[in-house]
């Protein structure tokens, strides 16, 4: 069987996903699975098993790019060609369903709403849940009612050497770590969306930790996005350990081996869900209970007003050490 899977979105969107993907592959083994994904979230898949094994292949289209009628023809040709027997869209515009039905893959599925007539598996659509639940719905028109599984990644045993390789550089021993990720992608910031929290919040809340626990470093990831963020906590606090994972499978790496992870809405949270790393996460605009899991083990500390400065570091201190 041949199944397409069209997955718009970042980083995170695509690893929200993964729990659909191990499910759809538990119901039908054998199937070849490919997925259209935006190229700058073709790294993701780093951490997804199934890529590893050849079952799954990715297929790059920019959903966000101003694309012309060559461009939606190209994508529309390759998803004929291949013959596929079913195809699942997370894409929840009215477009979407029609784009489906021009494919002419017999069965369709994807989320209830104004392109319905062009499905022939609609789902409803339940945005008050948790994201990866919510994706997971799809399967439904599978006829497939499982539980959604946790959210897991897949480790290359090069990207586990690395972090323990990393760890060591940096002077890391038997105590363990707390991580900081405090960027937000180039993505967010073009919408508008106020997911990075003000350096001096987080100096101050760095700065309490390395008082309490001296013997418990504070290693701060720097992205491709969020230098100069970095750069303000460097300078302000030379203690701080720096590390700069290559790709997604060596910043999960170097996560999973930590204590604590402290960050905001992004990537990386989904990654520490994923590994299982205990989570403390900021929101501004969004909302945590969408975003993360109900488990004790991720905590997302919402803004009272929506904007991530507005949270103080009393209340992520106070999660941290429980009072």
């Amino acid at each position: 069987m041949r199944i397409l899977a069209l997955v718009p979105g970042g980083i995170g969107d695509q690893i929200l996903f993964f729990p659909t993907l191990d499910d759809l592959k538990r119901s039908y083994p054998d199937a070849q699975i490919d997925v259209i994904v935006e190229p700058r979230a073709k790294g993701a898949y780093r951490v997804c098993k199934f890529f590893h094994d050849k079952s799954l292949q990715l297929i790059a289209f920019d959903f966000k790019d101003r694309n012309g009628l060559a461009d939606w023809g190209n994508l529309l040709g390759i998803m004929r060609d291949r013959e596929y027997e079913a195809v699942l869209s997370l894409g929840q515009r009215p477009s979407v369903g029609l784009l489906l039905w021009l494919t002419g893959i017999p069965q369709r599925i994807g989320y209830a709403g104004i392109g319905s007539p062009f499905l022939t598996n609609p789902v409803s659509l339940k945005t008050e849940q948790y994201a990866a639940q919510m994706y997971h719905d799809l399967l439904q028109g599978f006829g497939i009612t499982t539980p959604c599984p946790e959210l897991a990644v897949t480790l290359l045993k090069e990207d586990i050497q690395w972090a323990e390789q990393e760890q060591k550089k940096l002077g890391i021993q038997e105590s363990g770590y707390v991580i900081v990720h405090g960027g937000s992608s180039q993505m967010a910031l073009s919408k508008g969306l106020d997911k990075i929290y003000p350096a001096a919040s987080w100096q101050k809340i760095i700065q309490d930790l390395q008082q309490r626990q001296p013997q418990l470093p504070v290693v701060v990831i720097q992205g491709p996005e969020d230098e100069a963020l970095i750069t303000q906590l460097v300078q302000s606090n030379p203690n701080l350990k720096l590390t700069v994972p290559a790709d997604i499978g060596k910043l999960a790496a170097m996560i999973a081996g930590a204590n604590l992870m402290l960050c905001t809405d992004s990537a990386p949270m989904h990654l520490a869900v994923a590994v299982q790393t205990y989570t403390i996460a900021l929101f501004g605009p969004t909302d945590p209970q969408k975003l993360l899991p109900a488990n004790d083990k991720f905590i997302g500390i919402k803004s009272p007003t929506g904007k991530m400065g507005d949270i103080s570091p009393k209340m992520v201190l106070d999660k941290v050490w429980g009072s």
